[in-house]
């Protein structure tokens, strides 16, 4: 098997290849051949995944060598491929939670005249996804990252004819890239210091690196994280990327492309083990970004935008768990694994009632939901109750695990992180209970077109499936300790002490997101929600509804800033080293001109010229002679 690594992203590239090459002609049955791909792939990603479960667990990294690929100078670079039970996890969410959303964007994208083209995108993401994670070095992986951020270009901006669309899909694709230059740095730094870009060399090198060094060397793998995982300061392109097709936001912005930057800081562990600062900086971003995420969230009517503000919040938690080294590895992918079914399952259940209400997505024109569409109430409330953490929903032990991990750092910072993400759990129960309550409860707001109806079966398939991993998923994972265990040869062991109990913990995030849960009934269940939002709120809610004013500070601290180095740049260039060559021209052009006027034509000039200047000598002899 070990072998045939290669299959898993070959078989959805060969998908897009095809579906983009034949053109028109796949529009009856390009969708079909989209399914078959990821299907396939999550197929094959099954039977490796069952060999590896049949090795000793030294012997199940699995490894392949396609190509040499870069052989330059002392730059030497195989393609090379690596499946090792941290990429496996990646592997079955990407190529499981990616087939069930293609089959959801059948029925979907039934009436789009370019759904071949969605789905050959879909399928190019999920190749550039499983490079990304499969790759055995950094240039390989850095390959994937930015397939990865093609492809999420493309499908934010597939309806491309809409300004907003396509200034979305322009804002994430320009934002990814201040994250990419900061991978592309950690590259150079790694070549520089370990001659290398390969996991091997760079790890079993990093022992021996200067704290410095390794430093800069995780900062810029942090740089990278926020960009792609939409963590501040670069989380502004979130919240735009929601003018894609819903599909895309479950595919790309819940389940998988946003889970990119913790996959990164979790497979350099070996690097950011031995940069505590670079690990401080980690922890400082995924705290900072859960509550700005859980705030955000809060006042947002749009339930596309409210559930991409809850996915910056979650991959907060997240990047947290992975800042807190061995001790928070697993448990960020755990937490990792479990969002991907529940958002997922949250995503789609909101492209259904979308289906449902003529693509209305503002939840203050909805209400009442429930028994008009009783499977998306059931799916989506499923999905609900495990992103608040109520037991025995996934959400609970992954969520859970992490926060006694924040408590477990100790000290100060244990009990800063550890309040900070309790708080976060209870600001997540109020936003998404405010989403459920004017979503599916309270009296109908719709407009008098609209004609409410459940989804067709080919896309509540999906949804029932996903929410069953909602369920059940968390639960499962930390049976015994299996997920932790079956990491441990990645991440290493798990080290982590509590000095109180863990049912304390347990039972004071339960009361705080009950509490969550309380203050939203009480706004939304026993009141009339009007069909505009009021005008006369708080600044915190003004605030929020702006995001934060993430744009406007990337505007006041980046892009101003940017324009007027540009401006003085340019200035300077134009006025400095053009104006010097310029002036030099201009003063031979007009000396020539004005020699140019000694040469007349005429004779008679000429001779008087010469009786001049022989008048002037013989002037000048006699001068000398009298003296």
């Amino acid at each position: 098997m070990d072998s045939s690594i290669w299959v898993l992203p070959a078989l959805p590239l060969a998908g897009a290849v095809v579906l983009l090459l034949a053109g028109r002609r796949s529009d009856a049955w390009g969708h079909l051949l989209g399914v078959l791909m990821a299907l396939a792939s999550f197929a094959f990603g099954l039977v490796l995944f069952f060999d590896m479960l049949g090795r000793a667990t030294d012997e199940r990294a699995m490894t392949e060598t396609l190509f040499t690929w870069v052989p330059v100078g002392e730059l030497q670079v195989d393609f090379g491929l690596q499946l090792d039970q941290l990429s496996m996890c990646f592997v079955l969410l990407i190529t499981g939670v990616g087939t069930l959303i293609h089959i959801y964007s059948i029925s979907y994208m039934a009436d789009d005249p370019d759904r071949r083209r969605f789905f050959a995108y879909l399928n190019l993401f999920l190749a550039a996804m499983l490079l990304l994670v499969l790759a055995d070095n950094y240039l390989g992986l850095y390959l994937g990252w930015e397939g990865v951020g093609l492809a999420s270009y493309l499908l934010i901006g597939f309806w491309h004819e809409r300004p907003s669309a396509a200034a979305a899909a322009k804002k994430a694709f320009i934002v990814n890239r201040v994250g990419d230059m900061g991978l592309a740095i950690a590259m150079m730094i790694m070549f520089a210091t370990f001659g290398s870009v390969g996991f091997g060399e760079v790890f079993g090198g990093a022992g021996e690196a200067g704290e410095g060094t390794l430093t800069a060397l995780g900062l810029m793998l942090l740089l990278a994280a926020c960009g792609k995982s939409a963590q501040v300061p670069l989380q502004s392109w979130l919240g735009d990327a929601m003018e894609g097709p819903t599909p895309v936001s479950a595919l790309i912005h819940a389940a998988t492309m946003v889970t990119a930057g913790v996959y990164l800081i979790t497979r350099s562990g070996p690097i950011f083990n031995l940069a505590p600062d670079a690990q401080l900086g980690v922890v400082i971003v995924g705290a900072v970004t859960l509550l700005f995420g859980a705030i955000i969230g809060c006042a947002k009517d749009d339930i596309k935008k409210a559930l991409a503000a809850s996915t910056m919040s979650q991959i907060g938690y997240m990047v947290l768990a992975a800042g807190l080294g061995p001790a928070g590895y697993a448990f960020a992918i755990l937490h990792l694994i479990t969002h991907g079914f529940f958002k997922a399952g949250l995503f789609l259940g909101a492209g259904s009632v979308m289906h449902g209400m003529n693509d209305e997505t503002d939840m203050r024109r909805f209400g009442g939901l429930r028994t008009l569409m009783p499977v998306t109430f059931v799916t989506f409330g499923l999905g609900y109750l495990a992103i608040i953490g109520i037991p025995p929903f996934s959400g609970f032990f992954s969520k859970d695990k992490i926060i006694e991990t924040a408590w477990a750092a100790g000290g100060v910072k244990g009990i800063i992180l550890g309040t900070v993400a309790v708080l976060g759990a209870g600001i997540t129960a109020f936003y998404m209970t405010r989403v459920m309550l004017l979503t599916f409860f309270g009296e109908k707001r719709w407009k008098p077109d609209t004609h409410p109806h459940e989804s067709p079966s080919i896309m509540t398939m999906p949804m029932v499936v996903l929410a069953l991993g909602s369920v059940f998923a968390g639960g499962l994972l930390v049976l015994g300790g299996s997920l932790q265990h079956w990491l441990e040869p990645v991440v290493g062991e798990h080290h982590g002490h509590l000095s109180v109990p863990v049912w304390v913990i347990t039972v004071s995030t339960l009361a705080v997101v009950l509490v969550g849960v309380g203050i939203a009934y009480r706004q939304y269940a026993g009141r009339t929600v009007p069909t505009t939002a009021p005008d006369d709120v708080s600044s915190l809610t003004e605030a929020a509804r702006a995001d934060l004013y993430g744009d406007a500070f990337n505007e006041a601290a980046f892009m101003r800033p940017g324009q007027k180095l540009t401006t003085a740049l340019g200035l300077a260039d134009t006025k400095g080293v053009d104006g010097l060559v310029s002036g030099v021209a201009a003063a031979v052009s007009g000396l020539s001109t004005h020699v140019r006027r000694l040469q007349t034509g005429l004779v008679r000039s000429y001779a008087l010229s010469m009786f001049a200047g022989a008048a002037l000598l013989v002037a000048m002899m006699m001068v000398v002679r009298v003296w």
